[in-house]
């Protein structure tokens, strides 16, 4: 069980002081849609939600696209009757298109009727940072962007953000409002972020928060081939490349090499994975995924767990 303290931070210039990882609520919008992770009881999302927080974590990043609002009103409902309610992290700009796959709009009428949707949802009085989920179409970030900034005027957001922007865009709508946290993903697996994005956002002191820190669960230990093959077919990560061939068997070769560095401290590879992101001088938080209460404890030391040089070696391997 947690018994120390997680560690906390300033993400970016905003007066948010966040633990070192996040609960990431993609998975618990269900299946269903375009890209659900398959079933998912509400009531075990629910309890996830209440284990995290009560071992210290203090925020929770999801979407209005995840499962169309169903994610959100998860959290809602995982919120009332808290008497310290964590930071509420939200995204716009999916909505949802004929056979529940994902349309993009980054109009300022539909960001603004998004944020209302999402504040009723989560029961909230305010949304502690609203992110534009994807720059798409491009042409109509600046529009997206100024939508938010009227969306905090308004006192109906708190921070505004982007996620999987890249720096032509965010030099782009800097010209609107600064740009006080970034989404990217990042990873072992997923490295791009590490050339240009990150060292951006550093420099720009923009708050950063990854996605996907344990590749959608291929860096957790826990997944094999058989399990892979047992997926439900509504779980988006059967059609993903990086969990077929070719990709699978180098993946699973860096879980070898996150097993060797958790078998000297006791822990999982997954907290390894993740600790490896937080290393990383630009990045503040990890968005961790949870599905039940039992994957909270094994992953939360993360937050506090540092890698010396050596480990960071054996953990890149040969590059």
């Amino acid at each position: 069980m947690q018994t120390t303290q997680l560690k906390t931070t300033q993400l970016g210039t905003t007066d948010l002081e966040i633990t070192r990882i996040g609960f990431g609520a993609w998975a618990i919008g269900g299946g269903g849609w375009e890209f659900g992770w398959g079933p998912q009881e509400d009531d075990q999302s629910i309890a996830a939600i209440h284990h995290a927080l009560e071992q210290g974590v203090n925020w929770i990043d999801t979407a209005a696209a995840y499962g169309f609002g169903h994610s959100e009103a998860v959290v809602g409902r995982a919120l009332r009757g808290l008497s310290e309610r964590p930071y509420v992290f939200t995204k716009a700009s999916l909505l949802e298109g004929p056979g529940r796959r994902v349309v993009h709009s980054l109009k300022r009428g539909s960001i603004l009727r998004e944020a209302q949707a999402s504040l009723e949802r989560l029961g909230i009085d305010a949304i502690d940072l609203y992110q534009i989920h994807w720059p798409i179409p491009n042409e109509d970030i600046e529009e997206g962007f100024s939508a938010l900034a009227e969306l905090r005027e308004q006192g109906l957001v708190r921070h505004i953000g982007v996620s999987n922007f890249n720096v032509e865009q965010l030099k782009r709508i800097q010209q609107i409002a600064p740009v006080e946290t970034l989404q990217p993903q990042y990873s072992l697996i997923e490295r791009d972020a590490e050339q240009d994005i990150l060292p951006f956002a550093n420099r720009e002191r923009i708050g950063v928060i990854v996605y996907s820190p344990m590749s959608s669960g291929l860096l957790t230990g826990r997944m094999t081939r058989e399990r892979i093959a047992a997926m439900p077919d509504d779980d988006w990560r059967r059609h993903d490349p990086r969990f077929q061939e070719p990709e699978l068997s180098r993946n699973l070769e860096i879980v070898d090499r996150l097993r060797v560095v958790a078998e000297r401290y006791d822990t999982v590879p997954g907290t390894v994975a993740i600790a490896w992101t937080l290393a990383n001088p630009a990045v503040h938080g990890a968005i961790v995924g949870f599905r039940s209460a039992e994957q909270v404890d094994p992953l939360i030391d993360a937050a506090n767990f540092e890698l010396s040089q050596d480990d960071i070696t054996t953990i890149e391997g040969a590059q």
